[in-house]
């Protein structure tokens, strides 16, 4: 087991496993992969017996990977576990201008050490509300639950809207007759909650104005210098950025139409295989965690995934695998077994055009005049020259976590397992898919604000009055439409000025207005009037 991509099962813990880790972090030199684990509780504080050795100068001997680089809005507003306890991995150094940074919310590296720990009390199973069935039909009925709980919800989608208005205005001011486009997992709906934006902008340039957009991008304050950059070496030139108010990542093209008619193709097999939607939810989230997601780092990007996962389909010799009614558990562990262990990556290609099939790539070279077929070859059914894994070039990494799901989930629903400790309770997909702790109080956040109103909530027509905006949060100066709102009520009413959301709420005699960034408190409250127009300062 390689704890970079795994971690401990039930029946694994025991006396030689501290013992066991210790001689493997040796042997691979792996020291720099130390995590913290930090729990405090109103003044308590308990910390992990391991801790960052210093060198004779009494500097750190490694640079521990940073636990958390993003803007961290969440806090301010009040995030935190029930209870009061709060959970944290804290890096031993701060401020290092040589530190490697961690920012993807979904990454269970360092998680046998959050077991050994104890883990503050979070299982990573939010899913998990009941116990299954034994075996295989357990795990089919723990992805349905998965899938439901990870599937996008409504504030979720309204959150993330509000991301492509805000960068959509930037766009129409630097260029109006542009057109932006939505396209990828959040056109798709099989996005999970960490997921990016994809965006591609159409309109007529000699010269792709990457650098022109990124500049207005920063300026307008959607995103900072440390949360933007611009790929124009890259095969389809991109601008990657974190939004400054959300942490939601987004992706910018230009003129890329194959995006797009991707996007509907995606949706045409979801309608032709109903289980897919589940399947590649599931994966994603697999290759998410372990960060195997990104092409420009070597992984399968969520286009291959799923044409992968669509073969996989096609060519199943079972006829009921197509089924509404499959069991997604044996689907998954069939996937794994097929891309994990018995697919040939060196010789065989994979083709989904008209029914789909496997292809030689030696009888394709000798057919075409592309360069030679990349380790993981998946023909582009909307450009059939186009080989959309040739940047996957850490793909046996992934066949190696792929062979590793095969095996523990195998085992997991086999007869013996009914004897492995507390078996009832524990997560079977549990043993290869986590969601962390940061994961869930990002997705409790996104709730708080962008979640549904109160069905409680006393009447409030309109008002004439001023708002002053008070920023705690370092948010910098701007302007904001004046703009109408009519029909809004409390609790946590919602507005619109521009093409920005905020939140009314109430506490004792004031109104609080909560946007992303910035708590805003109403002068006065005794003046309600018929809705006419509302005044916004950000200061």
């Amino acid at each position: 087991m390689d704890p970079r991509i795994a971690w401990f099962q039930p029946e694994q813990r025991g006396p030689a496993n501290s013992l066991w880790m210790q001689i493997w972090e040796t042997t691979q030199g792996l020291g720099n992969l130390y995590f913290n684990n930090n729990c405090n509780t109103g003044g308590l504080s308990s910390t992990s017996s391991l801790s960052p050795k210093k060198n004779i100068n009494g500097t750190l001997d490694f640079i521990p990977l940073e636990a958390n680089n993003n803007h961290n809005n969440r806090s301010s507003l009040g995030r935190g576990s029930a209870g009061g306890q709060v959970c944290s991995r804290v890096s031993g150094v701060s401020g290092h201008p040589n530190k490697r940074k961690r920012d993807n919310k979904a990454s269970t590296y360092g998680f046998n050490s959050s077991l050994e720990t104890g883990g503050c009390g979070y299982t990573g199973t939010p899913w998990k509300v009941k116990n299954y069935s034994e075996g295989i039909l357990g795990l089919h009925e723990e992805i349905n639950d998965f899938y439901k709980h990870m599937s996008p919800r409504a504030e979720e989608e309204r959150m993330r809207m509000e991301v492509v208005d805000r960068i959509e205005r930037v766009i129409k001011d630097l260029w109006p007759t542009a057109d932006v486009q939505v396209f990828g997992s959040f056109s798709t709906g099989l996005y999970l909650p960490t997921s990016d934006i994809d965006l591609v902008v159409f309109g007529n340039w000699e010269n792709l104005p990457l650098w022109t957009l990124e500049e207005a991008l920063r300026k307008k304050n959607v995103t900072d210098e440390n949360s933007i950059k611009v790929l124009d070496k890259a095969t389809v030139p991109i601008i990657k950025l974190t939004d400054f108010r959300t942490e939601v990542k987004v992706d910018i093209s230009f003129n890329v139409k194959n995006g797009v008619k991707a996007a509907l193709l995606i949706k045409d097999y979801k309608k032709k295989y109903p289980v897919l939607p589940k399947l590649v939810l599931v994966l994603k989230q697999f290759l998410l965690q372990r960060d195997l997601n990104e092409v420009f780092t070597g992984g399968i990007g969520s286009y291959s995934l799923f044409l992968m996962a669509v073969s996989f389909l096609q060519l199943h010799y079972r006829e009921d695998a197509c089924s509404p009614n499959a069991n997604v558990g044996v689907l998954l562990i069939e996937f794994f077994e097929l891309y994990g262990r018995h697919f040939n990556y060196l010789k065989t290609g994979i083709r989904i055009k008209d029914g789909g099939s496997y292809v030689a790539k030696d009888e394709f070279q000798k057919n075409t005049d592309l360069y030679r077929p990349s380790m993981l070859f998946i023909e582009d059914p909307l450009a059939p020259d186009n080989d959309v894994g040739r940047s996957s070039y850490g793909v046996l990494q992934v066949k190696q976590a792929f062979d590793y799901a095969y095996v523990v989930l195998n085992h997991a629903v086999s007869p013996i397992a009914k004897y492995y400790p507390n078996n009832e309770s524990e997560s079977i997909l549990g043993r290869i898919i986590r969601v962390t702790q940061e994961v869930a109080e990002y997705r409790d956040w996104i709730t708080k604000l962008w979640g549904p109103q109160s069905q409680n909530e006393p009447a409030l027509n309109g008002m004439f009055s001023q708002y002053y905006c008070e920023s705690r949060h370092g948010l910098r100066s701007n302007e904001v439409i004046v703009s109408v709102f009519e029909g809004i009520s409390f609790n946590k009413a919602r507005f619109k000025i521009g093409h920005l959301y905020y939140v009314l709420s109430s506490l004792g005699s004031k109104v609080i207005c909560r946007s992303v960034k910035c708590d805003c408190y109403l002068i006065d409250l005794k003046h309600m009037v018929l809705p006419l127009f509302v005044h916004v300062l950000l200061l």
